[in-house]
């Protein structure tokens, strides 16, 4: 296939259009996350835990979804969680859901991606997630 100028340059005119498009969008993200997470205390994350390790995966896996932020800040969190004796478990499921499913995002991803496959995307994430935490845990476990 011969790629002309012409398509080259009408490819990146659209591209272009398309990103001034999503501009506001993602704008609008980044606000809502930065207000959700100055807006939620971060001792609310260790005191929605039971202590049962599966409801613990399930939970912070809801969280993490719903909780969106840098992953840096994961990590922090995630610390302080392990320190006030949140399970592995659920700290692990936390974060993997922080970083790959995205509740917020999913207004600007669908709009970008459409919206059949933002919502499989992060419904196959949000699973993997639980699934890959507890790998993860019995594989530390037998280490």
């Amino acid at each position: 296939m011969h790629l002309s100028t012409k398509n080259l340059k009408q490819a990146g005119q659209r591209t272009w259009r398309n990103f001034i498009t999503a501009i506001p969008i993602i704008i609008g993200v980044f606000l809502l996350i930065g207000f959700i997470d100055t807006l939620v205390p971060k001792e609310f994350y260790a005191r929605a835990f039971s202590g049962i390790p599966i409801v613990d995966a399930l939970v912070g896996a809801l969280i993490g979804s719903i909780s969106a932020g840098h992953p840096i800040t994961s990590y922090i969190i995630g610390g302080e969680l392990l320190n006030q004796g949140v399970s592995m478990v659920a700290v692990v499921a936390f974060i993997l859901c922080w970083v790959t499913v995205g509740v917020i995002q999913l207004p600007a991803e669908s709009s970008m991606l459409g919206k059949k496959y933002a919502i499989l995307r992060n419904g196959v994430a949000f699973i993997s997630a639980i699934a890959m935490a507890v790998l993860i845990v019995l594989t530390l476990g037998i280490l």
